[in-house]
């Protein structure tokens, strides 16, 4: 497969052999994004910030904390208190809960099965710090996940676009570059994959620009989970 063949040329890997595959959550996993989108810009826009929708894709990985000190920085040349910070983050959740509950991305049980057949250790990386996370992926995708193959907020110092979240994940898969691969959907998170040197796949869940994702350096940029599931035997067919 020339991606892959351009990607073990580019490292100088001696070969690919994939054992593990990284997700991240929002946008790859649950059809959250919008609600995210939607709740961000609100808050921001609230409190005389501007802010789109469309920012929020571009900033999704980021921790909530900053996201504001970006744009406080912006807006006010200044970071924001933490009583600031915690308020807008506070108000940003009030908001994407009065959305309702999120669904699963489309399709994307048939891949998570898939891949748990071919007997690849499944990971979640995400900048989320949410204590109920693993209670709801186990009810969305019961038996695919365990709660030692996460990585979180509370995993890392530095989030994405940062490679550490990827980098840890390597390390509790104890598996090399070349053994794994990740599934993205924002730019700060492919950026974040790439820079720990990890095949990385976008699916554009949401509603950035294709060139979006490849300019921040996806080896491969699909639209659908469909897409990456019809993909699947050329990725697995030199598993090790």
């Amino acid at each position: 497969m020339k991606a892959i063949d351009d990607f073990l040329t580019r490292h100088a890997y001696p070969r690919w052999a994939l054992q593990a595959v990284f997700f991240d959550m929002d946008g790859v996993l649950f059809d959250s994004m919008p609600y995210h989108a939607y709740a961000w810009a609100k808050t921001f826009r609230n409190h005389g910030f501007e802010f789109s929708e469309y920012d929020a894709y571009l900033n999704e990985g980021r921790t909530g904390e900053s996201v504001i000190n970006e744009y406080f920085l912006k807006t006010h040349g200044r970071p924001a208190t933490k009583a600031e910070s915690d308020m807008l983050y506070a108000e940003k959740g009030r908001y994407f809960i009065e959305c309702g509950a999120v669904k699963p991305v489309a399709h994307v049980q048939e891949l998570l099965h898939r891949l748990k057949a071919q007997g690849l250790d499944i990971y979640i990386v995400t900048g989320s710090a949410q204590q109920s996370l693993f209670d709801t992926l186990n009810t969305h995708f019961p038996g695919i996940f365990v709660r030692e193959k996460m990585v979180t907020a509370f995993d890392v110092t530095h989030g994405k676009p940062d490679p550490e979240p990827y980098l840890t994940a390597l390390r509790k898969a104890a598996v090399q570059p070349w053994q794994a691969m990740v599934v993205e959907n924002a730019p700060l998170g492919v950026r974040s994959a790439v820079a720990a040197g990890i095949f990385t796949i976008a699916v554009n869940t949401g509603i950035l620009q294709p060139h979006e994702l490849r300019n921040a350096g996806a080896d491969i940029v699909l639209n659908s989970m469909d897409a990456l599931t019809a993909l699947l035997p050329n990725l697995i067919s030199t598993k090790a």
